[in-house]
């Protein structure tokens, strides 16, 4: 449990740490954050002596083809995660992080032909009209919200697709990442890009590789040991904390239109919870 929370908590104050590097193109602290998660993640299995999982989880064309995909949805979402706090829209980061899950049960339905329950079809239809809500009041579709939750929902199907476990599955997605990040950079060039400017702004970029990898790696720590409706509750604290990091600390405007949006979408989640809960203690 305090595996799980601490990863939450990371994930949720992240944006505090992103807005520091505000002044760097999302695409450059992209490219850094994949050479130096990999760095980490290789780090850590190396000390495990699981290196050699790597090529394992990319053996096979199917596989690798999950591993790729499953890399691309996760290279859009975080690009998309450190747009939106150096463009100041946090907020509409938090409201897709929120409505993932309720994105993650309409892949499941749609995808996989896994039945709803009607408390679970009432909290989807409940996320629907909060979007609707949203792309009226504010004149557009909060396409960040959006692209966040379905990212991050097709990543988690894809992932199913992969034996390997959760660190070794996204040391393999890193490492096909690699080459264009490493392009990219070389293209910057030397002078060109931040890395080596200044200290300060060099740091933070090595430092978004342990600040992608250890909640990463206490979140797989936890869910090995920690029951997975709890695991899911206990994840609407990242959300959470970001939107009130928001509102609270970067000063972002929530608009009246936000304010009737999120309560939707908390009532969502709270029925979405009630129901997976009420599953889970159904076979005891």
């Amino acid at each position: 449990m305090a595996a799980l929370v601490l990863a939450c908590v990371i994930w949720g104050l992240s944006p505090l740490f992103y807005e520091l590097l505000a002044h760097i193109p999302p695409q450059e602290v992209l490219a850094h954050r994949t050479v130096w998660s990999l760095i980490v993640f290789a780090g850590v299995l190396a000390l495990q002596s699981r290196l050699r999982e790597v090529p394992r989880a990319l053996g096979g064309l199917r596989p690798a083809l999950a591993v790729a995909a499953a890399a691309a949805m996760i290279s859009i979402n975080w690009f998309l995660f450190i747009f939106a706090i150096q463009a100041g829209r946090t907020v509409e980061a938090s409201l897709g992080y929120y409505i993932f899950p309720l994105v993650a049960v309409l892949i499941g339905a749609v995808i996989l032909r896994e039945g709803l329950c009607r408390a679970q079809m009432l909290a989807v239809t409940l996320a629907a009209s909060a979007v609707i809500v949203l792309t009226v009041g504010l004149g557009a579709a909060p396409w960040i919200s959006l692209t966040l939750a379905v990212t991050f929902g097709i990543y988690g199907l894809l992932k199913r697709m992969v034996a390997a476990g959760p660190v070794v599955s996204v040391t393999a997605e890193v490492l096909i990442l690699l080459p264009i990040a490493v392009a990219y950079l070389a293209w910057l060039g030397a002078g060109a890009g931040a890395f080596g400017q200044s200290l300060g702004d060099s740091l933070l970029l090595i430092a978004s590789g342990p600040m992608t990898a250890t909640p990463l790696i206490l979140f797989s720590y936890a869910t090995k040991r920690v029951a997975m409706a709890t695991v899911g509750l206990v994840q609407y604290l990242n959300p959470t904390l970001q939107f009130a990091t928001a509102a609270l600390i970067l000063g972002e405007v929530v608009t009246p239109w936000h304010m009737i949006a999120f309560p939707i979408i908390w009532v969502a989640l709270a029925i979405y919870s009630w129901a997976t809960l009420r599953q889970a203690r159904a076979p005891r």
